[in-house]
Parts: structure tokens; C-alpha cells; sequence
């Protein structure tokens, strides 16, 4: 079986964000940038499809030139193939879709399956993976929990608050994975090594229409909270016997 999975370049999950001057990007200076979480699963995830049903996988990823670190740690975990989409800058969902959409028909031999994170970890639009398997005619499955293959056909199960969801889809299909599908694996030294000899495939797309624009971006509040120090050593005593007597607690 023949695998791709897509990713993104995003900023390490938990580091502040801070944006430029002019609201349109993410300061990238001090940020350290990976696959997201749901995109390290799907990493894994075509390894082992591969793994155990032979084949090949490909990892694909649009972004800045520096987005081929993502597709290096991608190689060190096990990818076959690294595919770079290069641009100057992030794009939103449609020119995206329609930029893999390209890419995928101009491979000389068909993926069987199309794996995405369920939705990506900066702007969570959970739109991609859908509409290039609109654009490819293929089936898609989202928020997959679980995936196997059997006789040219996909068994997918994704969960619910009222218990799971099977389906079965006929190949080629997209699936877009959600996190806990499996255990990530850490890159190896020699699967490091190996990833900085692989050759990148770069493709350079035109972005055409744009769909949604965007206006700037926000970065929330965070929540404050006020801390009263009562005090310090045995002098704080009082007042912790009195705050726990307002509280009901003696």
C-alpha cells in the first residue's frame, strides 16, 4: 500500500506566541516548530500500514523552506518519500487543498490512502483533509481512532460520546487521524542520520484564489489570578485558621 500523510508546520505545543507588528503571522524568532499532535499519530500510523502491508509512504508538507526540519523528523520515524509544497508563508485551507490536490495527481503512481491530523494545532480548522478528498472524488473519514485494511477496502472506526462509529470505505479514501490512535514512536539516531540524506521532492505552487481572507490575528487574553499572601511561617497561622473558617472547613 502506498501512504500519504500530510502535515504542518506549526509552533511547539505550549510555547507563548507573540505576533508581528502587523498582526498577519506568528513571531517566529524565539519559537521552536514540529507536526502537531493529531499529525505525529498519522505519522505513525502510515509507518505501521506500511509495516505490515508493504508499500511505501510519503509525507507531504506546504510551508517556508525551513518546513523541511518537519519532513526530516517525519523520515527519522520511518517515512519512505518527503514532498515540500514551498511557499513564503502559511496558507489558509482552500489554496492548500487545492496545492495537495495538484501535487497528488502529479505523482506517477496513486496513493491508495491520505492520511491529515484531524485538525491542525495552530488553527484548528479541520479543513484541509476534507476538501481534498472532496476535490479527489475519494471517501473521508474523520476523527479516525482506529484503521485497518482488508480486500482493497478500509475499516474505519472513530469514537462518540455515545460509543463508536464503523465505517467501511472502499480505496483510495482520506482519513483524518485524531490523537490516541497509537503511541508515537521517538526518532533513532540512524533513522536521524538516514533523514538528512533524503532527497526532498519540492514543488512550488500557485496559491489562486484564496476563499476566507484573513484580517489579523489575535492572540487571547490569558486568564489573570490574584494570589493574597496571609503571610509567612508560624505568623501566617491566624490568618490560614481564619480563611479556612470562612470557608466552612472548621
Amino acid at each position: 500500500m502506498d501512504i500519504l500523510v500530510c502535515i504542518k508546520r506549526v509552533p511547539v505545543t505550549g510555547a507563548k506566541v507573540t505576533l508581528t507588528a502587523d498582526s498577519q503571522a506568528i513571531d517566529a524568532t524565539y519559537l521552536s516548530f514540529a507536526p502537531g499532535p493529531h499529525e505525529e499519530c498519522a505519522i505513525e500510523e502510515a509507518v505501521q500500514i506500511v509495516k505490515k502491508h508493504g508499500g511505501k509512504s510519503t509525507a507531504l508538507t506546504l510551508g517556508p523552506a525551513a518546513a523541511v526540519e518537519q519532513l526530516r523528523y517525519a523520515a527519522s520515524l520511518g517515512i519512505d518519500d518527503l514532498i515540500l509544497l514551498e511557499t513564503e508563508t502559511d496558507w489558509p485551507p482552500m489554496p492548500t487543498a487545492r496545492a495537495i490536490v495538484a501535487a497528488v495527481q502529479a505523482q506517477e503512481k496513486p496513493f491508495d490512502a491520505l492520511l491529515f491530523g484531524n485538525e491542525s494545532a495552530d488553527a484548528g480548522g479541520y479543513q484541509v483533509g476534507i476538501r481534498v478528498a472532496y476535490a479527489l472524488g475519494m471517501p473521508v473519514v474523520t476523527g479516525v481512532k482506529k484503521l485497518a485494511f482488508e480486500d482493497g477496502k478500509a475499516i474505519a472506526h472513530r469514537q462518540t460520546p455515545n460509543g463508536w462509529e464503523i465505517y467501511e470505505v472502499p480505496l483510495p479514501a482520506v482519513f483524518t487521524i485524531k490523537e490516541g490512535i497509537n503511541v508515537p514512536r521517538y526518532p533513532s539516531i540512524p533513522g536521524k542520520l538516514k533523514a538528512k540524506k533524503k532527497p526532498i521532492q519540492r514543488i512550488t505552487p500557485e496559491m489562486g484564489e484564496v476563499g476566507l481572507e484573513k484580517v489579523r490575528l489575535v492572540v487571547p487574553e490569558t486568564e489573570a489570578s490574584d494570589v493574597n499572601i496571609l503571610g509567612h511561617g508560624a505568623a501566617a497561622a491566624p490568618q490560614v485558621v481564619e480563611l479556612l473558617g470562612e470557608l466552612g472547613l472548621v
